[in-house]
């Protein structure tokens, strides 16, 4: 079996549990043209997850199948069994996110659902996803083999014999042949001596190897210890912001801090602004801004451009560029921004954490998403701070910054006080005054009053709509402001250095709707 093509036959099991909708996908995959092996169970009655999982396991093992899928009531106690089996890697999926990233990222070969997770039509979106998406990226490659080296170490180390990682050796071949083809396939380079994959395991510190874990790899693989140990790495911060413990955006979410630590006679700050002098490091406030539904793909880039040439924070757009703008933007310092159940903020909190989620996936690092409004003006506080927590919760676990829009404008004082409250309580980021889409932008007056709220959380405030000049910059930063929205980026900030603006910004004054965001 395992020398005939299999490449379309999927394995596929489920216990009582999951009967139901394995039936169903049956359906779905043979309808799609793929070969199926079901290995029970057959008729609903109660049976025992494990026995299931390892007869699908087993032929993911011993290459009688492609793919495996195996359904159970939550999916957990499947993917265990399944991860036994040499050979198998087994994922549990849950959303769309979890099941390219599974396939892009570690090569599963087994697929587990939970059927009292998900329903049919969401079940059905996963496993085509999962089917289509394949492992291509070196340094993904790279990490899938050593999984497999690892498991042959372990093989060795329990039989109580010499670990010739014989297995691994294979693994790490067949997926340095793959990712030859793959380099060859996109006009990369191959190297004519020894695997690629091979060295940079064996000499980890040589970051001009492709695939080999860069800085930033390090950083976070450090951070997460220090969270597990409960310590810290870092020098002690000591800004009113942070406390003993530092946050990294004392300077974005704390400028009061830096103020201060300016007029103690400090000349450069380490986070956050860049490291310049503040308090002509303009660019680093602003978020470069498009937003217009009219936007075209050339207008994104040459915001791109703009954004790389001045050094803005980030360039913030809707969701539909995120992948362009990450593209343009790799390398650079700029951080790519979309917005989430924008402009009306009235999508459903599962729609809004599945956008988040999709667009920290396609490459945004920063999230701006808008609160239900009508669910703060009818005082449901509780579906705020819970429509708010769904996009926080997806935000931390894709390492992305959220600025939770509060619409400033269709807001009392006691409103906007409550929604920042919401945010705070969510674990937001930022705040951020305004969409640009309502009857009017950010104030003086509403940054001052949220700055006041979010006093002491860790949390920076966003001020957006209506800023054109350098002198509107100035006045929010007065207030209380730690970044700025702004299409008039590059005519503020050659305001800033006393250059006349340029005409041929990517949102100019005179474009229609092009100051309002």
């Amino acid at each position: 079996m395992a020398g005939q093509n299999i490449r379309n036959r999927i394995a596929i099991g489920a216990d009582h549990g999951g009967f139901a909708l394995k039936e169903k996908l049956k359906k779905f995959l043979t309808d799609h043209g793929h070969v199926l092996d079901d290995c029970g169970t057959y008729d609903g009655s109660t049976c025992d997850y494990p026995t299931i999982a390892a007869a699908v396991a087993a032929k993911i093992s011993d290459g009688a199948a492609w793919r495996g899928i195996i359904i159970d009531g939550a999916g957990i106690g499947s993917c265990m069994t399944a991860n036994k089996y040499p050979g198998v890697r087994a994922a549990l999926c849950y959303d769309l996110s979890s099941a390219s990233n599974s396939r892009e990222h570690n090569d599963a070969n087994v697929l587990t659902l939970g059927a009292s997770l998900i329903g049919q039509s969401l079940a059905e979106q996963i496993v085509e996803l999962w089917l289509a998406k394949e492992c291509t990226v070196e340094r993904h490659l790279k990490r899938v083999a050593m999984i497999g080296e690892i498991e042959a170490k372990a093989k060795a180390s329990a039989e109580g014999g010499a670990c010739e990682c014989s297995d691994a050796k294979k693994v790490l071949a067949a997926t340095e042949s793959r990712a030859t083809e793959h380099r060859s396939s996109t006009g990369i380079a191959t190297h004519s001596t020894g695997s690629t994959i091979e060295k940079a395991m064996s000499n980890p510190s040589n970051s001009s190897l492709p695939g080999s874990l860069s800085g930033e790899d390090f950083d976070r693989i450090a951070a997460r210890i220090v969270q597990i140990m409960g310590g810290s790495l870092r020098q002690a911060c000591e800004c009113s912001s942070c406390g003993p413990n530092c946050c990294e955006h004392c300077a974005e979410k704390d400028p009061a801090a830096v103020r201060e630590l300016i007029a103690h006679g400090a000349s450069r700050i380490g986070h956050g602004l860049g490291g310049g002098r503040v308090e002509k490091e303009v660019a680093r406030f602003i978020d470069h801004t498009l937003l217009k539904p009219e936007a075209s793909s050339q207008q994104i880039e040459q915001l791109c451009k703009e954004a790389a040439e001045f050094g803005f924070a980030s360039v913030c757009i809707n969701p539909t560029y995120v992948k362009q703008c990450a593209d343009l933007l790799r390398g650079t310092s700029v951080k790519v921004c979309t917005v989430v159940g924008f402009p009306l903020g009235t999508h459903v909190a599962d729609i809004k954490a599945l956008e988040t989620r999709r667009a920290i996936r396609d490459g945004a690092r920063e999230i701006d998403m808008v609160i239900n409004i009508g669910a703060l003006k009818s005082g449901d506080d509780d579906l705020v701070y819970r429509d708010i927590r769904a996009v926080t919760d997806a935000c931390v676990d894709g390492r992305a910054i959220c600025k939770v829009i509060i619409e400033c404008a269709l807001l009392t004082d006691d409103e906007k006080v409550r929604a920042c409250v919401a945010a705070k309580k969510a674990n937001a980021d930022f705040v951020k005054t305004s969409t640009g889409f309502a009857s009017g932008g950010a104030t003086a007056r509403d940054v001052a009053l949220m700055s006041e709220v979010v006093r002491g959380a860790q949390m920076g405030v966003k001020a957006a709509g209506g800023i054109r000049s350098y002198e509107d910059l100035k006045e929010m930063v007065a207030a209380g402001a730690s970044r700025i929205g702004a299409s008039a980026g590059v005519a503020i900030v050659q305001a800033a250095k006393g250059q006349k603006p340029s005409g041929d910004a990517v949102a100019p004054k005179a474009a229609a709707g092009g100051d309002k965001y």
